[in-house]
């Protein structure tokens, strides 16, 4: 965790959670949040170091939705999100440029 650095930017993402209880197939869709501090980004169950994230893009899929990719050294993680992502992307592109 980041303890008290505090958060440049944050930006809220979905996530869908299907479970079969006795015979009906339940959805369950989550929102939580992801956090950009000064030297990591921090989702619900990952973190990563600002210097293993290469770059951060955005694909729109509907009016409502699209999906942010988190481009990292341990592969591509795709997060549904239904707010614009530019503030959160620049402040990103920011932190990166001051190095």
């Amino acid at each position: 965790m980041s303890g008290a650095i505090s958060i440049i930017s944050i930006i809220p993402y979905t996530y869908v959670e299907r479970k079969i209880k006795r015979t009906q197939k339940v959805t369950i869709q989550h929102s939580k949040d992801m956090c950009l501090y000064t030297d990591n980004i921090q989702t619900e169950n990952d973190c990563f170091h600002i210097n293993s994230i290469f770059d951060i893009s955005y694909k729109c899929v509907s009016k409502e939705s699209g999906f942010l990719y988190l481009h990292t050294n341990q592969g591509m993680f795709a997060y549904t999100i239904h707010t614009d992502p530019a503030a959160f992307i620049a402040a990103y592109k920011d932190i990166k440029k001051k190095g």
